[in-house]
């Protein structure tokens, strides 16, 4: 088991400097009750998108991507659902593969 370094304001980068309309955050609890009640997307215009690089120690981690491949109509049933839904393709897409191995997996303990 990982063990968890409880990291310092200082070590996180505390005091932070305002960026655009986010303002600077003396610590990690002034960011906090800021972003309660605030949401990223009303600074998306503000924000950089920037390059990570995920290294070994997190790389197996991580989710993977997988690619399937849809024909054009099931893609567009599967877009039509997710926006139904309030939500995004892949998002759908994950969710109801997610709930189908845990179907599969619950039904392979019931009969073994």
């Amino acid at each position: 088991m990982t063990e968890h370094k409880n990291y310092t304001d200082a070590e996180l980068g505390y005091p932070t400097e305002p960026h655009g309309r986010i303002p600077s955050f003396a610590n990690r609890e002034e960011e906090a009750a800021f972003w309660d009640t605030h949401d990223f997307t009303e600074f998306a215009d503000d924000a950089t998108p920037v390059a990570v690089t995920i290294g070994p120690e997190l790389a197996g981690r991580v989710a993977g991507r997988v690619t399937v491949h849809l024909e054009p109509a099931e893609r567009e049933a599967l877009a039509k659902r997710a926006q139904e839904q309030g939500t995004d393709l892949s998002t759908l897409a994950r969710t109801w593969l997610t709930e189908r191995l845990r179907q599969e997996t619950e039904a392979e303990a019931t009969t073994h």
